[in-house]
């Protein structure tokens, strides 16, 4: 008995006569030859087949009745775009058959034909057909290699599952993808969904049956109705091909991609499976590499804010001081326009601003200013803090908003008299957020100051002590700001 998914990869050959003995002889000697042959009465007939179904190669009469041979070639390329047609004509309409190939026919047939020249026609065509999928392949090989560095060099899980979405719709025309990834309780769940042509789709995969296949190396490509095992709800779509490629770092099964194609005009095969088997390797490893970068992430910020709130206790009158810095030093750097990494590093800097205050032998909690000597010892923390961060390599982005947040733009600040542009922006935009929290916070020798009086004294210190563009997008925004986290808040 015959294997289905044998079948369904034989080359496929539709037959249009109006004669029956023409189809009938056609389809048995072409079938004979190994090829999956039906047959159509008419153009109409065959352009309702052509949109059940997916052929390599029509083969056609010129002359039918409701529509002829050269009416159906110039409508099949809407449907099936890949589909060679072959006509059929008898000696006097040689012409006619020359112009159809003008007009995209691969070649014609004159009957009475001899079946040989037929099959040789047909074989010809289906090696071309062969040949030019060969080289799309090369192209889309070329293509998702360079998809899949990308793939490799991205630490944001989402990114990389952006990418590999886009690149399944793009590259290998699916309707509809999903990326399937391990949960924290041993199953698995929808990360990401994509969808090509289609808006809707509406079948869930059969978790428990992939798993079985991916964790045993049975590969997934499936069409058709043989593809029904794979879904535990049915589509609202007939599916044409299904395509699961395992995600897989060291035999442990991450997750899986899964393609879907509803069109006849796109079906997947073993060629397809091993170039994404590649992407699939490759995300796989960049995956796990994102997963434990997010963890490393999560302990890092972790530890800031640990040590953030301890060096606010060394002070009752500035706790959450680091906190407030971080947040009024985020705003700021996200209205200047900054990127997304920069503003990470801005506010894990201003979390660890004052990191130096812990080699600082101060009582900071006293009634009443500092004296000049304490003052001489005080302006030593930015140092200190340099000194604190410099053994720890994964803290190095951060020394410059730490050791340089008290020098000034006129060149009067500390610890290194630096100037303008020579100031770091980092550190520039941490000092208009720390000088914005001093003033408007309580000190042991001061109330704080209305926030009024505060964003006056920035005003008035623009390109002096503060960088001047800084200083005024810091004055444009902290209303708005402070308003949107008064209604957060509650």
């Amino acid at each position: 008995m015959s294997n289905p998914l044998e079948l369904e990869d034989r080359p496929r050959v539709l037959v249009v006569d109006d004669e029956k003995f023409i189809r009938d002889i056609l389809a048995d000697f072409l079938g004979l030859e190994g090829y999956f042959v039906r047959t159509a009465s008419d153009g109409v007939s065959a352009l309702d087949v052509l949109h059940a179904s997916r052929f390599d190669v029509v083969i056609s009469d010129l002359k039918m009745p409701r529509m002829g041979g050269i009416e159906l070639l110039e409508a099949i390329p809407r449907i099936s775009p890949n589909t060679l047609t072959i006509i059929m004509t008898g000696f006097g309409t040689v012409e006619t058959a020359i112009e159809a190939m003008k007009r995209g026919a691969y070649d014609y047939v004159l009957k009475p034909f001899k079946m040989d020249e037929v099959i040789h026609i047909v074989r010809r065509g289906i090696d071309k057909q062969r040949l030019a999928a060969e080289n799309l392949r090369l192209k889309e090989a070329v293509s998702l290699y360079s998809v899949s560095e990308a793939i490799s060099a991205s630490l944001s899980l989402e990114e990389i599952l952006e990418t590999i979405g886009q690149l399944a719709v793009q590259e290998m025309k699916a309707d509809v993808v999903t990326i399937w990834l391990e949960d924290r309780k041993g199953g698995f769940v929808e990360r990401h969904s994509r969808m090509g042509n289609r808006l809707q789709f509406g079948g869930q995969l059969h978790i428990d049956v992939i798993v079985q296949h991916l964790m045993n190396d049975q590969n997934i490509v499936a069409h058709g109705t043989s593809s029904e095992r794979y879904f535990a709800s049915t589509p609202d779509s007939p599916i044409v091909s299904l395509l699961v490629v395992p995600l897989k770092v060291t035999r442990r099964l991450l997750g899986w991609i899964a393609l879907v194609s509803t069109n006849h005009t796109v079906r997947f095969d073993e060629g397809h499976r091993k170039l994404f088997s590649i992407i699939g390797a490759r995300a796989a490893a960049a995956i796990e590499n994102a997963k434990l970068y997010e963890e490393l992430q999560g302990t890092f910020q972790q530890t800031i804010h640990g040590l953030a709130k301890a060096i606010d206790k060394m002070d009752r009158y500035t706790s959450g001081h680091s906190d407030r810095v971080a947040l009024y030093a985020t705003f700021l750097a996200n209205k200047l326009g900054l990127s997304e990494d920069v503003v990470a590093v801005v506010n894990q800097s201003a979390l660890m601003h004052d990191i130096g205050k812990i080699g600082c032998v101060l009582n900071l909690n006293k009634p009443g200013t500092l004296t000049q000597e304490e003052y001489e010892v005080f302006k030593k923390h930015p140092q200190y803090g340099k000194d604190i961060l410099e053994p720890i390599k994964f803290l190095h982005p951060l020394i410059p908003g730490v050791q340089l947040h008290h020098e000034r733009w006129d060149g009067k600040g500390y610890p290194l008299g630096l100037r303008g542009t020579e100031i770091p922006l980092i550190a520039r935009i941490i000092a208009v957020a720390d000088a914005y929290d001093a003033m408007t916070s309580n000190r042991a020798y001061r109330r704080a100051l209305p926030q009024d009086v505060a964003i006056g004294e920035i005003e008035r210190c623009a390109g002096t002590q503060f960088d001047p563009e800084a200083a005024l997008a810091f004055i444009e925004g902290i209303d708005e700001f402070m308003a949107n986290r008064k209604k957060l808040r509650g």
